[in-house]
């Protein structure tokens, strides 16, 4: 059979009156078991410039029982190796799978070579990073006052004017159920213009406020009118002495009333009315709610008179305070 890679043995010539060779005779001949090639001589020579010439072929052949033992058979040359097909051998096509699994374990290389230089960017990017972020959250962030309406306490940490837009946004509003329309709004710089009595108007200067914002508000049946207001003081303290100055059994310091151009609203300031003012931070807020003929309510009437006030402020001015005392700014 041979070795893998090695090329078939040629097969001997057959002589039909020839006697097996003895041991030791025709080292070289091939194999019985390969095939003979085209090129073969009737003599059994390898190379084809070893056969006889055409007048020796005409000699009778030499009779195999009358070769002396002692005879040498002819000395083999060398046959010029050539490339031979073999079942171990496909050629190119048996490098092709070496290619591809050259190739894949390149791939394989340069995938791992990547994925290093990757997670080696990924580990680089904390440690490049981490001082900024620890720089940021150790940086020392500024605390709200320590008052319990924060920014709001003051004009230092809420400096911006409120705006109408701000406070008195929406036109309807709906308190406990009952809905009540926004029929004007105003905003004024001089504060004192937008109260009555002088304590109240002293109060203000002092406190330096520099706006007061009103706006009036009607329920659907007509019956309940009403002017909600929000001044701007520099301090808290300022104004609490807002707030002392309109207490009192008589009630002679409270917010003017905003009469609106409507039917219903034009009859606010006549009559008897629930007034109040109640502090929010630099803030004071004030209401004057009323009945639209003016008479003087009952102890069951002032109680509607007073959900209605507080429901008003609760639904306007309320919310934008406590925007106010959470971040110092507008919404």
């Amino acid at each position: 059979m041979g070795f893998p890679g090695e090329p078939p043995r040629r097969q001997p010539y057959n002589q039909p009156d020839a006697s097996p060779p003895r041991q030791g005779d025709h080292w070289f001949d091939a194999s019985p078991h390969s095939r003979a090639p085209e090129a073969a001589t009737a003599q059994g020579a390898w190379p084809p410039q070893q056969q006889p010439q055409p007048q020796q072929r005409q000699q009778p052949p030499q009779q195999p029982q009358q070769r002396p033992s002692q005879e040498q058979p002819p000395r083999r040359q060398e046959r010029p190796r050539r490339e031979r097909w073999s079942p171990y051998d496909e050629g190119p096509r048996s490098r092709r799978p070496i290619f591809i699994a050259v190739g894949a374990f390149a791939l394989l290389i340069a995938g791992g070579v990547g994925l290093a230089m990757l997670a080696n960017s990924d580990s680089s990017t904390p440690a490049d990073t981490a001082s900024p972020l620890a720089s940021a959250s150790s940086a020392p962030v500024p605390d709200a006052p320590a008052d319990k309406f924060g920014y709001a306490a003051a004009r230092t940490t809420d400096p911006l004017t409120l705006t109408l837009n701000e406070v008195f946004r929406n036109k309807k509003i709906k308190i406990g159920g009952q809905s009540y329309l926004m029929t004007t709004r105003r905003a004024d710089k001089k504060c004192g213009d937008a109260v009555v009595g002088s304590k109240l108007q002293k109060a203000l200067t002092g406190g330096k406020c520099n706006q007061l914002l009103r706006a009036s508000f009607r329920d659907a049946s007509g019956k309940i009118i009403g002017t909600v207001g929000v001044a701007n003081l520099s301090t808290s303290k300022g104004a609490a002495a807002v707030v002392s100055a309109g207490t009192g059994k008589e009630r002679e310091e409270y917010i003017k009333p905003l009469p609106g151009k409507d039917a219903v609203t034009k009859f606010l300031g006549t009559g008897e009315a629930f007034v109040g003012e109640w502090r929010h931070g630099h803030y004071v807020v004030m209401v004057w709610f009323q009945y639209k003929d003016g008479h003087l309510p009952k102890k069951t009437e002032v109680k509607k008179l007073n959900q209605a006030a507080f429901g008003a402020a609760d639904a306007t001015v309320t919310p934008a305070l406590e925007s106010r005392s959470l971040t110092g700014k507008r919404p």
